[in-house]
């Protein structure tokens, strides 16, 4: 599906795997030159590779780099600002769950997940916001269904989840009219910490695909599965598109209907 970004420069971080890269590549599809980031360099590497031989090597720019390091995020900036002359849309999205309940989290723990879900948003936006600004460009978030649907056993990252979704709400007031800020709020997508617990199952000798369908059951998913990453990065993409033009701070769910809120 072509989402309208001929000619336009995207920004997508925690781009080397799963719904980051799904994303990327949805996004080159569309004709968009992007610049990703990622912390595993050889990964980056092997995945650049790949890209560049797919979509052509003048559309691509990989950097190594981690989101909360700010000075590397800044000169992230600088670098895709003289490669590609600006950025029109930010992909924030990196960070993973923290499995933890109240009475097993530290204080360390909390500190850690909280800087990583808050300034994984901070670092890039402060980076890349005068370029997006003059492009009058999105910003779009990927963010979880637990900053509204909590579970007990994830208490630390549902709330530094909560505290994202607050965020990205008061930037869309603030940097509304020139930059559009919204965000996907994923439930269960097969990628990155699924496919680690798939291999960590107990019983070996079930299948991927009935393994997700015994998950997708256990969890209550109505539409009776995972969602693949593909999916995630087409609700991404539209909401960073021309099409969603007169969207901002509005989240879309990517859930298979999990949600029991409204």
């Amino acid at each position: 599906m072509d989402y309208g970004f001929q000619g336009r420069v995207a920004v997508v971080t925690g781009g080397s795997s799963g719904i980051g890269l799904a994303t990327v590549r949805t996004l080159l599809g569309s004709g968009a030159r992007v610049a990703l980031c990622a912390r595993n360099e050889g990964r980056l590497a092997d995945v650049a590779a790949v890209l560049k031989r797919d979509f052509g090597a003048e559309r691509v720019l990989a950097t190594a780099l981690d989101v909360l390091d700010e000075a590397a995020v800044e000169a992230f900036a600088v670098e895709v600002a003289a490669a590609f002359g600006g950025c029109d849309l930010l992909v924030n999205n990196a960070g993973q769950g923290r499995i933890s309940t109240f009475a097993d989290t530290g204080d360390a723990d909390w500190r850690a997940e909280l800087d990583l879900k808050l300034f994984s948003q901070i670092r890039p936006v402060r980076a890349f916001l005068p370029m997006l600004r003059e492009a009058r460009g999105a910003i779009v978030a990927v963010n979880s269904l637990l900053a509204y649907q909590p579970e007990p056993h994830m208490v630390c990252t549902s709330a530094a989840r909560a505290g994202v979704q607050n965020l990205l709400k008061s930037l869309s007031v603030e940097l509304a009219p020139a930059v559009r800020v919204n965000s996907v709020l994923l439930g269960l997508v097969g990628s990155g910490q699924w496919t680690r617990r798939f291999a960590e199952r107990e019983d070996k000798s079930q299948s991927r695909e009935a393994w997700y369908a015994a998950l997708a059951a256990r969890k209550g998913i109505p539409l009776g599965r995972l969602g693949d990453p593909e999916e995630a990065a087409a609700a991404i993409a539209f909401l960073g598109s021309p099409a969603a033009s007169y969207i901002t701070g509005a989240q879309l769910e990517v859930s298979g209907g999990l949600s029991r809120h409204i």
